[in-house]
């Protein structure tokens, strides 16, 4: 009985309707232990400064039209910060997105770092996907942001005692959006000069196990040893539930990339069934998600560019590159039924269901409009005919103070300010403003930020309308009262996707530059007849003495 399996003894067990009777036939929990796998008895190799350097030659070396690496930076102690640049040099970049993937706790979470040099290999490599995404992308990878904390101290701070990842509450200027001691941390400033360059459309932080945990005189030998692993997570920073995308989409994405690889993926506040905290609700502290809401790193391209950040915990680095490869993916297609390709972060505003969108046919276009209108969207205003009626749909869009002044809630007023401005055509906006049953127009003035800069829209603007019908007849698309015809530059796109007929209209620059307000409007016939309301059964109305025609 002393050699029997753990496996027949829980099978008799389970026969037997229990646990086995006696202890005696229990089977010798230090014999059944020893026989398990003791990965940590192995040594792992530790890569050195001189051994990532002399890497970093050699794909050069092996890969002159794909890898280019440039010294970004370097740490107090003269230990340099390298930006891998991966891309197919023979295509232009006018038409490509930017990814930017960091391991910004690369220090002592090591298997972040690793990940992206198994990522870095891939894109190097000969495979079709890797060839495509070389093509269609610009790859930035930073694998070692903190070269200090990975070469020397398995700590998560610089020398200096500073994190880039977090950087510290107390150091963010967010009303500048800033980094109060930028030059005390190398690292950051390494960072921001990378995002500030390229403005990428994602940025991916890569997570992972870590000797933080282990004090200073306990890390010995377990610099090196292997099994030590975490419970992997994509999409959510735990301490920061505002490090995630704003697509849950794209989260899920990254982790079916890591469950077809055979690897599982917390799923955060979703899997411990938490609502989300917030300052008003900390009496409920116990009862929600532990996340809080913070400023880290990597959210500074998304405040500053509007680019789609995520995060990864990684254990082992087959998955983390798994799921990487499912994000870049999405930069590599059309993300839901779109007619360009590339990442969806071309959406700056939105209100009820309309959105200012960048203008653009190239993907460097599209990266110009979005960070112009970026930066401007706080000052505009948003209005649409209220109630929203079918068959016609309104998006009224002003672009600094002085035209958020002939907005106005009541509609003959709008009319009357619309009168005898320079390129509008008053008569055909009143003419579809009074061919509907809207009482008023509703405008956002809530989120209008009263900021000072430029109206001028240099790089041009886009619209999006969402119409609740698969094949509805545009019967007439009007911008400022004049026609629009289909035209992917100048005029209107149609496309169903997503549930919707999505309805596109591009302002290209020229125009854009001389317009301050923009006043669009759709008339459409639905494909579909569709009713609301509801009656009480014949027998019901009968008793009480009524017809249904009633």
């Amino acid at each position: 009985m002393k050699k029997i399996s753990l496996f027949l003894v829980v099978a008799l067990s389970l026969v037997s309707g229990g646990l086995p009777a006696s202890q005696d036939s229990a089977p010798d929990l230090g014999q059944v232990l020893a026989g398990l796998p003791q990965p940590w008895k192995q040594k792992m190799h530790r890569i050195t400064l001189r051994e990532y350097e002399a890497t970093l030659d050699y794909w050069s070396e092996r890969h002159p039209g794909i890898l280019r690496v440039v010294r970004v930076g370097e740490s107090v102690e003269k230990m340099p910060i390298f930006l891998l640049r991966i891309t197919d040099s023979a295509v232009p970049d006018e038409d490509k997105q930017v990814c930017l993937v960091t391991a910004l706790h690369g220090g002592p979470e090591r298997s972040g770092t690793t990940t992206i040099l198994h990522l870095a290999e891939w894109l190097l490599g000969d495979s079709d996907e890797a060839a495509e995404t070389r093509r269609r992308q610009v790859l930035l990878l930073m694998p070692i942001v903190n070269p200090y904390a990975f070469f020397v101290s398995d700590r998560f701070g610089t020398s200096q005692g500073m994190n880039p990842y977090g950087g510290g509450d107390r150091n963010w200027d967010l009303e500048n959006l800033s980094f109060k001691q930028l030059e005390e941390v190398p690292e950051i400033r390494a960072v921001f000069s990378v995002v500030d360059r390229y403005r990428p459309e994602v940025h991916a932080d890569v997570h992972g196990t870590g000797l933080q945990e282990y004090p200073q005189d306990q890390l010995g030998d377990r610099r090196s040893y292997r099994g030590q692993t975490m419970f992997e997570s994509t999409g959510s920073a735990y301490s920061n539930f505002l490090l995630r995308p704003w697509d849950p989409r794209i989260t899920d994405a990254m982790i079916q990339a890591g469950v077809e690889a055979g690897y599982g993926s917390d799923r955060a506040e979703a899997d411990a069934q938490r609502g989300f905290w917030a300052p008003a609700l900390d009496p409920l502290a116990g009862r929600l998600w532990r996340g809080r809401t913070r400023f880290y790193t990597a959210q500074y391209g998304y405040a500053r560019y509007h680019t789609l950040q995520t995060v990864l915990e990684v254990g082992w680095e087959e998955a983390g590159a798994a799921r990487l490869k499912g994000l870049l993916r999405i930069g590599n297609g059309s993300w839901q039924g779109q007619p360009i390709s590339g990442y969806p972060v071309n959406r700056v505003k939105s209100f009820t269901g309309h959105y200012v969108t960048a203008w653009g046919r190239t993907a460097a276009e599209r990266r110009r409009s979005r960070v112009e209108l970026w930066e401007m969207q706080e000052r505009f205003l948003q209005g649409i005919l209220y109630p929203q009626t079918e068959g016609r749909d309104s998006y009224l869009v002003a672009v600094d103070k002085e035209a958020s002044r002939m907005l106005d809630s009541d509609p003959e007023v709008l009319l009357s300010n619309l009168r005898n401005q320079s390129g509008i055509d008053a008569e055909a906006v009143e003419t579809f403003v009074r061919a509907g049953p809207e009482i008023l127009v509703a405008l956002d003035r809530r989120n209008q930020a009263d900021a000072a800069g430029s109206s001028r829209i240099r790089h041009g603007i886009g619209f999006r309308f969402r119409i609740p019908y698969r094949r509805p007849q545009l019967v007439d698309l009007r911008l400022n009262g004049h026609a629009l015809v289909e035209s992917p530059v100048d005029g209107y796109q149609s496309w169903f996707g997503n549930g919707f007929t999505q309805v596109q209209v591009n302002v290209p620059p020229e125009k854009a530059k001389a317009l301050r307000i923009f006043i669009l409007t759709i008339a459409y016939r639905p494909d579909v007849t569709r009713s609301y309301g509801w009656t009480p059964p014949r027998e019901v109305l009968n008793r009480r003495g009524r017809s249904t025609e009633e």
